[in-house]
């Protein structure tokens, strides 16, 4: 699933040829009635978490999310697309070139002051890519996240808590902080939750700015030439201790695969949920 940096990328990418135009002709799969934009001017292009957000001067706004199967193609008008047309979920054409949104399974048109009543938007926590990011609002919602779920791994995922990060990060974030996936949130001190948090955003914002693949083990790396500390490697070596790598399914509804080294996160602050209470490997 596409996170945070990779719409905060995205948006970038689309704002020199949508922002400042008029739309010309509009379509989209499902329900969104997205020929009322037909004539208004497309006045900004924004992120929050994993949304993208493009507003109108009608007061309309489109609100996408790609989930695991999304992605936006930009074409000049008449250019051959490389999906097939029955997989646009979304169609804009403005003067000079047409973005097509392939597969997202959302696509809504909603009023745009209707936003801070938004039933998805206003329930997201901080976004860890925007600009008045606070990160001890940030910590507070972590440690008030056992109330929706319990442990740090299942925290970092659910998008009512930070905003922004994804599967790959919430693995590589808690194996740079040293910090046990199984952990509960509320049990950690708030020095730990502040470097998580710092990190995230630190990622997140170094990847936003940067093309080709995620990079996690920066220049801080400790060994290895990999771009990802643990994420996927089940059973290979740990990048800094050798230990080979665990993984297991974490979280309710859809359960997904979280990646660590027993060794390197598992010291006795953060080790909250032994060994006999975990999930088999994943």
């Amino acid at each position: 699933m596409p996170e945070g940096d990779t719409v905060l990328r995205v948006a970038a990418g689309l704002r020199p040829h949508l922002v400042g135009l008029p739309v010309l002709r509009a379509r989209a799969a499902g329900g969104a009635r997205v020929e009322r934009l037909v004539g208004a001017t497309i006045e900004a292009i924004e992120t929050q978490g994993k949304n993208l957000l493009i507003h109108v001067s009608n007061g309309l706004s489109v609100r996408t999310h790609l989930r695991m199967t999304g992605t936006w193609h930009r074409y000049r008008p008449g250019e051959r697309w490389l999906r097939p047309a029955s997989r646009a979920a979304l169609v804009l054409e403005v003067e000079g070139s047409v973005v097509v949104c392939f597969d997202a399974p959302i696509v809504e048109l909603f009023d745009t002051r209707s936003r801070a009543l938004h039933p998805i938007l206003s329930r997201l926590g901080p976004d860890l890519l925007a600009e008045d990011f606070d990160p001890a609002a940030a910590v507070a919602r972590l440690r008030e996240s056992s109330a929706i779920t319990a442990t740090i791994g299942e925290a970092l995922l659910d998008q009512r808590v930070l905003a922004g990060v994804g599967n790959v990060y919430r693995s590589e974030i808690l194996f740079i902080e040293r910090v046990d996936p199984l952990a509960i949130a509320s049990a950690l001190d708030d020095a730990t939750l502040g470097r998580i948090v710092g990190t995230a955003r630190r990622l997140l914002l170094l990847n936003a700015s940067r093309r080709g693949a995620r990079a996690t083990t920066d220049g801080a790396r400790e060994g290895g030439t990999g771009r990802l500390w643990v994420y996927g490697r089940s059973g290979r070596p740990c990048r800094r201790c050798g230990t080979p790598i665990r993984s297991a399914r974490l979280g309710g509804g859809i359960p997904r695969t979280v990646w660590w080294c027993p060794l390197c996160q598992a010291s006795t602050a953060n080790r909250i949920v032994s060994d006999a209470t975990r999930p088999g490997p994943g």
